[in-house]
């Protein structure tokens, strides 16, 4: 998908379309899903048995997966499914994110036909699991290694999202290439975002300490769409499109137009959202202009 193909109000309404939310009967479909897949093509039953086939539970499927995805010579599978299974022990509501999340994918995206493929193959489900995994090891004081996970889903998924940010449930990312979410980002429910979006604070907001940047609820982000500096964000129940750049908060209901910083659509000039805090050179350049006019 090169472009959001939806409106906000069919995210709201995703959970509301007779689709099985429940673990078991969302684990059961995906059983059965895989049952077909190993008997169509059966160069991968081994791969569907090990990840899907032979576990009881969504929890357990996942934790595998997850672990078999990550897995390098230091970090065996074994010990991350370790990790895994400890984290889902100590939240539950990992599980019933990462479900939401699912339901989310199928809702959303055409390309998803069933559950099995994206609970499979798609990587931005993967890293975003990985780093509910990775928050929970935050909040329990276990810094170091939930950088280490960081940067193991950065180099494996690209997707690099810090361990303290938190995320909300029925968060879809599609594809997720080059997404990079700064470390006091915060991310709503039922947000769908697109490759090359960063998400974060920017040297001016770091340097007076007050950077954050907030995601609403029910939002869909376009590619390389940036959501800046301090109290920067996208609107409530909106939609910020490709190559948007927001420095601002964002009205409710509101959308983001194309172009570098170029804000709301019909509400303002575009240098208005960024000149307090400029980016690129472009933004400098109407930043000083715009005082020069003012003096």
């Amino acid at each position: 998908m090169t472009e959001i193909s939806f409106v906000a109000t069919e995210i709201a309404a995703s959970r509301q379309r007779g689709i099985p939310t429940d673990e078991s009967k969302l684990w059961e479909t995906l059983r059965l899903d895989a049952e077909r897949a190993a008997a169509g093509e059966e160069m991968l039953r081994d791969f569907l048995d090990l990840v899907v086939l032979r576990h009881e539970g969504f929890a357990s499927g996942l934790g595998q997966l997850l672990a078999h995805k990550l897995a390098e010579y230091s970090m065996p599978a074994e010990r991350l499914a370790e990790i895994a299974r400890a984290a889902m022990a100590g939240d539950p509501g990992i599980i019933t994110a990462a479900i939401a999340d699912l339901v989310a994918i199928r809702t959303r995206d055409p390309a998803a036909e069933n559950y099995l493929r994206p609970f499979l193959y798609y990587k931005g489900f993967h890293a975003l699991q990985w780093h509910r995994l990775g928050h929970w090891l935050w909040c329990d004081g276990r810094r170091e290694l939930a950088h280490f996970l960081q940067s193991r889903v950065s180099e494996v998924f690209a997707v690099d999202i810090h361990p303290a940010v938190p995320i909300g449930s029925g968060v879809f990312i599609d594809h997720g290439t080059g997404l990079v979410v700064g470390e006091t980002a915060v991310i709503g429910d039922d947000v769908s975002i697109l490759h090359e979006v960063t998400l974060g604070g920017t040297g001016r907001s770091v340097a007076i300490g007050t950077r954050k940047c907030a995601t609403a609820c029910c939002c869909a982000l376009g590619q390389k769409c940036s959501a800046m500096s301090r109290s920067a964000g996208t609107p409530r129940s909106g939609r910020a499109v490709s190559s948007c750049m927001t420095c601002r908060p964002g009205p409710r209901s509101q959308a983001f137009r194309r172009g570098s910083s170029a804000g709301r659509v019909g509400r303002c000039r575009p240098w208005r959202w960024t000149r307090a805090c400029p980016i690129t050179r472009s933004d400098r350049a109407a930043a000083a202009s715009a005082r020069g006019n003012t003096r």
